[in-house]
């Protein structure tokens, strides 16, 4: 025999329509969105884990200051056991418009190339561009760039297996894939090229391959040691594992699949509670057909199994169908976002199991789960206790004592108090999508606020990096040196590299601090104070990282400078330090651009657009994101309202038609509950955006722990009030469906209570 129950499903969906439409719909794009994540995640996390061997990618690299010579190579390769490769490049600054491009020649041993578009270069005169620069620079096939005075024709776009993201330096905070690009040109091209500088770049591969992270930084070291005992003039060294430009994309597409994941594990536990809070509230207003049902003997599994088919059922159905737009239309769209961000090879759509049971099996389960622990210390009780209406789990208490006000207080505090578990969720719900209200409005005055402060606080607008002291004829420009050196910590995956500046005492550029203080004392930027935590009279430890000599230094005070890490001592405290004759500079200062020095001689050009790739690629790469993240917490926010506020009215419908019988209006008595949760309503907006605040900046403070550089934290004030807009714009929505509802309760409803 059928269970008698199963008639009661449609009639339930019927009455309901509104309330699980919105959460199938709602169910469906996230589960969409994630699924067309997941599945385009894996599949191009398959083509970049494939390409290290199909493209035969570096295991390092080291740069040295000339082409070195046959016998030093030999000896590095036997005794490191390592096979060696010319990975030579030129670098043209301005290139295209203020883009600066490094130029390969033709790759055929190591670190291969992948043609997206068109062909390799066959003759001279051609050139293939990566294809995410070409695309952020609007070129195309057959468009021409002009390089050292020739004019060469892009005959293809191409993705360079050790440049997935595209960094100029190891050191950068972030890539930059629209004022730098990388390319390839034919040998023949390549050897004629007269522009810019060349960088002797020598890539190794080891000959044993299970080589675990630790063992390839040790080999590093080793022929870091070796380069510097044989004096071959190494100016950077990198092993594969540290090197940003390989290994950031990867990085960076584990971390989001992590994240996705939580995201959906937490709206899921949401939802669960809603629907559990939903249900429960039907229990109440069913209470009578439960004792009776009990009483003919129904059990209390098949009641629980009848209270949660629905809303697992709605789940399913949004969980299949989400996962059918995600391999179909999510699935484009999210591998548009990587290709947009990184330069990938091509990838083929792989399906993937994980996927489905993360975005089927487990919201399901988690459905399961919390309805049935909710549910069933709903359904311990006797049938009697559910005639009676007596659905306390406790002994029953007093009511509590209000204080003495107003009749119309004292009732919308009571409505406060009997519905406390609904509000609690709404209030937990709610917390969580301003968390994510205040994560997309956070992200874009953030990094303004980034770009106008280094535009503030520029030292100068150029600076010169030489490879060799050259001079200028140029009067203003100032004379600087500087040294890199490594934070010496060894629990950090990314070597943090700090600048020292050793600058004049009486520097026309940097000004307000006194540096005749000599000794261990140095001025820091604001910035590693920030990052690392420390005070004025901390002592800083760092290191060279191409010797073992290792150095103190006391902070004696700060800088404001937030372009890059950077400690400011004098220029006689720096040659004394750093064992250099006087006099020695490697730098200039300057406000005009310095045009008589030999290009050959400038190992880099520093401008505001060097110094803010980091806000010009986050926005380019996630300035879309940002908005649909906000509209997607305002859509949840609204869910969240408008549910748990129909439960509140639904409950107390017999007491609304009450009040209707005894002649209040449509308009009286919505105020009288709707006030109510409007309150709970602003608290929890006002609340939850506190809380949001200081989660936030605890995240934000994790995740840029991550990265190299530091960028400084800001909340721009009109987030606050965006926030709570959009919050209780949310709420109006919602409010402005139940008032409707509360005009549709009869006077019949007062009746249809039999214990009363």
């Amino acid at each position: 025999m059928k269970n008698p129950l199963r008639k009661r499903f449609l009639r339930e969906l019927k009455q309901d329509f509104g309330k699980y439409a919105v959460i199938f719909l709602f169910i469906t794009l996230t589960i969409g969105f994630i699924s067309g994540f997941l599945v385009a995640d894996n599949s191009m996390t398959h083509a970049y884990d494939e390409s290290f061997e199909k493209y035969n990618i570096e295991d390092g690299n080291f740069e040295l200051e000339q082409k070195a010579d046959a016998v030093l190579l030999k000896k590095v390769e036997s005794e490191n056991d390592v096979v060696l490769y010319e990975n030579f490049y030129k670098e043209v600054p301005k290139a295209i418009s203020n883009a600066t491009l490094r130029i390969f020649g033709e790759r055929n041993d190591i670190n291969l190339v992948c043609v997206m578009e068109g062909r390799a270069p066959q003759k001279d005169g051609e050139i293939a561009l990566d294809r995410l620069f070409a695309e952020n620079r609007e070129l195309k096939i057959g468009d021409s760039v002009v390089l050292g005075g020739e004019k060469l024709e892009i005959v293809g776009t191409v993705a360079l297996s050790d440049y997935s993201a595209q960094f100029q330096n190891n050191s950068d905070m972030m890539f930059d894939a629209t004022n730098f690009g990388v390319a390839i040109v034919t040998k023949g091209q390549y050897d004629k090229l007269d522009a810019g500088t060349e960088h002797f770049i020598y890539s190794w591969k080891n000959n044993k391959t299970d080589l675990t992270d630790s063992q390839q930084r040790d080999l590093s070291d080793d022929i870091l040691k070796q380069l510097v005992s044989l004096r071959a003039g190494i100016t950077n060294i990198t092993p594969a594992v540290e090197n940003q430009a390989i290994h950031f994309t990867g990085d960076d597409m584990g971390s989001d699949k992590s994240m996705i994941q939580v995201l959906l594990y937490v709206i899921m536990v949401i939802l669960a509670f809603i629907f559990s809070v939903t249900i429960a509230s039907i229990i109440e207003k069913e209470a009578s057909e439960i004792g009776t049902m009990r009483a003919l003997g129904f059990t209390r599994g098949e009641l629980l199994r009848h209270y949660i088919t629905l809303p697992v059922t709605v789940t399913l159905i949004s969980c299949v169908l989400g996962n059918i737009l995600g391999y179909t239309v999510f699935k484009d769209v999210m591998a548009g976002m990587y290709y947009h961000s990184y330069s990938l090879p091509t990838y083929i759509t792989l399906w993937n199991p994980y996927a489905f049971v993360i975005t089927t099996v487990v919201p399901c389960m988690i459905m399961i789960v919390v309805n049935t622990i909710v549910l069933y210390t709903k359904l311990k009780l006797s049938p009697l206790k559910f005639l009676r209406h007596d659905l306390n789990h406790w002994r029953e208490k007093k009511a509590v004592r209000l204080p003495k006000v107003s009749f119309m207080a004292r009732f919308r505090m009571r409505i406060l108090i009997q519905n406390k578990v609904n509000y609690l969720v709404m209030f937990l719900g709610v917390t969580f999508a301003s968390l994510l209200i205040f994560f997309g409005l956070l992200m874009t005055p953030l990094l303004d606020h980034y770009g106008m402060l280094v535009e503030e606080n520029m030292i100068s607008d150029y600076q010169y990096v030489l490879k060799m002291p050259v001079q200028t004829k140029n009067e203003a420009a100032e004379k600087y040196a500087v040294k890199s050196l490594i934070l010496d910590k060894t629990d950090r995956k990314l070597k943090e590299e700090i600048n020292v500046y050793g600058i004049r005492e009486d520097s026309d550029y940097i000004t307000g601090i006194e540096l005749h203080k000599n000794g261990n004392g140095v001025y820091a930027s604001e910035g590693i104070l920030e990052k690392y935590k420390l005070s004025v009279g901390d002592m800083l430890a760092l290191k060279d990282e191409y010797s073992d000599d290792t150095y103190e230094f006391e902070i004696l005070g700060t800088y404001p400078y937030p372009a890059s890490f950077t400690l400011f001592i004098s220029n006689s405290r720096f040659e004394e330090l750093f064992d250099k004759e006087e006099g020695y500079f490697n730098g200039y200062f300057s406000n005009e651009e310095l045009t008589d020095l030999d290009s050959k001689a400038v190992a880099a050009t520093i401008t505001y657009d060097d110094m803010t790739k980091v806000v010009r690629q986050l926005k380019d790469s996630m300035g879309q994101m940002f908005p649909l993240i906000t509209v997607f917490s305002v859509f949840m926010a609204v869910l969240i309202f408008y549910l748990l506020s129909k439960i509140v009215v639904e409950k107390n419908a017999t007491a609304i038609s009450m009040l209707r019988i005894l002649g209040y209006n449509k308009s009286e008595t919505a105020k009288l509950y709707m006030m109510s949760t409007t309150i709970a309503a602003v608290i929890s907006v006002l609340l939850s955006l506190g809380i949001a605040a200081v989660v936030m900046r605890m995240l934000y403070d994790y995740f840029m722990q991550e990265m190299a550089g530091w960028l400084t934290y800001y909340v721009d004030p009109a987030n606050y009030v965006w926030a709570v807009v959009l919050g209780m714009a949310s709420y109006g929505v919602s409010a402005a469906l139940q008032y409707r509802k509360i005009g549709k309760v009869g006077l019949e409803a007062a009746l249809k209570r039999a214990d009363l």
